[in-house]
């Protein structure tokens, strides 16, 4: 494994992380704490240190099984990162909560549900910029890190194109950045890394696999039942997507080497990224995903050595 600093904090994290949106029930499948833990201890084998959650993955159901587990092992062998803005109510169905009384609230459920008394890393997520730009949020969040329940703040931006919040991140104290990044997508490359690189901040690339599409295993065509979110994606979208896919497969992925593996170490290449949160379905997959520290070039302005 292979570890960056994120950002101008003080957190050392693996290049690969854990992702557990899946963990909430929305990607076709449901979770039981065995099967969770099974997930965390492979990636702890592996040397992957950083877990990113959200409150609304289920209602706080995903930090729930992350909380069983942390509470069964060592605390400081990991790095949380979750999320706030969101008020789950059921499948597929939140509605916004980015009010600076609304917050406190939201931290302390999370807390609860990690089961620990800090967050590494507390991110507002996907909000508009009306909701970023209130000046009563973040001096409320800056009181929580005092109090001792936040370590560092970050943004994970909607849009991947949203510099508006990257660019104001330094302003309200935020060192890192949560973004849509991967082989198919390469918007942020234009104007956010370029601002993210100048503040030196982190850059956590979510769906680096594309939800899934740059796996390997989809074929155009391809079916998701009712269950699993990539069914809500537009058909002639994911079709062409899937075309792509192939072409990619074909000439770009050398002979040998999981897809994976080589779009995650893809992603890590770029010299604004700190780190990958993909998500996994289980613990082969956690190992095809850690395979990719393996494929990554370096130096990297991030690097450091535990």
């Amino acid at each position: 494994m292979k570890y960056r600093r994120l950002g101008s904090t003080e957190l050392n994290v693996s290049v690969i992380g854990i992702g557990t949106w899946q963990f909430g029930g929305e990607w076709g499948q449901e979770y039981s704490q065995q099967e969770v833990d099974m997930i965390l201890d492979k990636g702890h084998e592996l040397g992957i240190n950083l877990i990113d959650t959200a409150e609304c993955y289920g209602d706080h159901l995903s930090e729930s099984l992350i909380g069983d587990y942390i509470s069964r092992r060592k605390r400081e062998d990991w790095i949380i990162a979750t999320k706030f803005g969101h008020q789950f109510h059921e499948r597929f169905t939140r509605t916004d909560e980015f009010n600076a009384d609304g917050v406190i609230t939201q931290l302390d459920a999370s807390l609860k549900a990690l089961k620990v008394d800090y967050i590494d890393l507390y991110q507002f997520h996907s909000g508009p910029d009306q909701a970023f730009d209130n000046d009563e949020l973040w001096t409320v969040l800056d009181k929580q890190i005092s109090a001792g329940k936040i370590r560092f703040l970050g943004t994970s931006i909607g849009s991947n194109n949203n510099l508006h919040q990257t660019e104001a991140s330094s302003k309200v104290n935020a060192r890192a950045i949560q973004v849509v990044y991967n082989r198919l997508d390469r918007t942020p490359e234009e104007r956010v890394f370029p601002s993210c690189q100048q503040q030196d901040l982190g850059v956590l690339a979510r769906v680096p696999l594309a939800s899934g599409y740059l796996s390997g295993k989809y074929r155009p065509g391809a079916i998701f039942g009712d269950t699993d979110v990539r069914h809500r994606h537009d058909a002639e979208s994911t079709r062409l997507k899937l075309l792509e896919v192939e072409h990619i497969q074909r000439e770009e992925v050398p002979s040998g080497v999981l897809m994976a593996s080589w779009a995650l170490a893809w992603c890590l290449n770029h010299p604004a990224v700190t780190a990958v949160i993909p998500g996994c379905k289980n613990p082969e997959q956690v190992t095809a995903n850690a395979q990719a520290a393996q494929l990554v070039q370096g130096p990297h302005p991030q690097d450091v050595s535990l």
